[in-house]
């Protein structure tokens, strides 16, 4: 029976002395103009992946690996895109050398040719008006025979058509390529073109290279595997930026602004103060979320804001909690 007034007086003694440190730890804010937050460490990261699909026979790095701009990642099956550029620059030789022989016309020997066939075909005009009169005055005689003439006749009209198509043919070499068909060759000549900058492209996406300074985290495919356009092959968590997503309630939210300088710690070095400027603050409220460790505020509104750190090191990690004071000072102040 005397045990109880002891445990009584032991739970007043501890809630005494929790009280008591609360109450320093919040003079100790006020003393020091600070507002006290919570949040966690946000890092982003990026999938990478090949812009074109193939057999990956190479994978350079693995996870833990340091990465910066241009390192060389993993390595696709470079042949079927070589094969392709070079069908590429055959394709686009043929369509230039078309281009240019629609641009330059005829050569002076196709004319004299179109010429040469002009005259031949007049000296069988000639000769064939020659044998029609002369059959038609042997079958008026009924020297010949009536088929004999209608040949000579037919003869005659076939080459007056056969003159025509020769005088045809050298007007159109004189002429030279029309306009039409040398803009055609000149847009098929640039078709071919910008085909092998594809080629290129392709043949160079062959090869996956880092986009910035970061860190492997996760490495998800291995030589040999048939990778699909997109598909992720590594996952790189960056370097920058690295920022807080914390929250603060509505007493708090006027001494809260973009562009403010902040102090970050983590519980591994208490005493360390990362610089952080705050560079986002939600104009919206909204529930305060399990993962911030504040004890007392689990059901309140409360307004996010991001803190972006000034100079990042290992020592925040992704999801990391960590404490942000703020300075009390009005905006302006």
């Amino acid at each position: 029976m005397k045990r109880k007034p002891l445990v009584i007086l032991g739970a007043v003694v501890v809630v005494g002395l929790v009280a008591g440190i609360i109450g320093y730890s919040v003079s100790q804010d006020r003393r020091n103009g600070a507002l006290t937050l919570y949040g966690n460490v946000d890092v982003r990261q990026v999938q990478l992946s090949f812009r074109v699909p193939g057999r990956l026979v190479e994978v350079v790095l693995d996870e833990g690996d340091a990465v910066t701009p241009g390192t060389r990642l993993a390595q696709l099956d470079p042949v079927p895109y070589q094969e392709s550029l070079a069908a590429a620059e055959a394709r686009l030789a043929a369509a230039r050398a078309a281009y240019a022989k629609a641009r330059n016309g005829p050569r002076p020997a196709e004319v004299e040719q179109a010429r040469a066939r002009l005259d031949q075909a007049r000296a069988s005009l000639v000769l064939s008006e020659l044998t029609r009169t002369r059959q038609q005055e042997l079958v008026r005689t009924k020297a010949s025979p009536q088929a004999v003439l209608d040949q000579a006749v037919a003869q005659h009209d076939a080459s007056v058509a056969s003159l025509r198509t020769a005088t045809a043919a050298l007007d159109l070499m004189e002429e030279g390529t029309r306009h039409e068909d040398i803009e055609a060759a000149r847009a098929e000549s640039e078709a071919a073109d910008a085909a092998l900058a594809s080629a290129r492209t392709s043949l160079s996406d062959t090869t996956l290279f880092a986009p910035s300074t970061g860190m492997i985290v996760s490495r998800v495919r291995e030589p040999g595997s048939i990778v699909a356009a997109g598909e992720p092959v590594f996952v790189v968590s960056l370097a920058e930026p690295v920022w807080v997503r914390a929250y603060v309630d509505e007493p708090g939210l006027g001494y809260v602004y973009t562009g403010q300088e902040v102090e970050v710690f983590n519980d591994t070095f208490p005493d360390r103060a990362y610089r952080g400027v705050i560079g986002f603050v939600s104009p919206v409220a909204e529930f305060t979320p399990k993962t911030v460790q504040t004890p007392d505020l689990r059901t309140d509104l409360v307004y996010r804001l991001r803190v972006i750190i000034q100079e990042p090191d290992t020592g925040l990690r992704q999801g990391m909690p960590v404490t942000v004071r703020v300075p009390r000072r009005a905006p302006g102040s």
